[in-house]
């Protein structure tokens, strides 16, 4: 199940980092609940996503198909 790990670039790193560094300064308390709520509502959207993926890759696999 190598196509389960990720990989990030140096230059994706150095993006986190500073988006992370970013959220991390905000003083402004009402511009966090707002990216908290956005973050909330993505995370919960890419896990239903992955879950349902997971799930067809596994149907793929019992039925003797390749899901590469």
């Amino acid at each position: 199940m190598d196509w389960m790990v990720i990989e990030n670039s140096l230059e994706e790193e150095l993006y986190l980092e500073a988006t992370v560094r970013d959220i991390r300064s905000c003083e402004d308390i009402e511009k966090v609940r707002s990216v908290c709520v956005l973050l909330t509502r993505q995370s919960w959207h890419q896990a239903k996503l992955l879950k349902q993926a997971v799930g067809h890759i596994a149907e793929l696999d019992a039925g003797g198909m390749s899901a590469s």
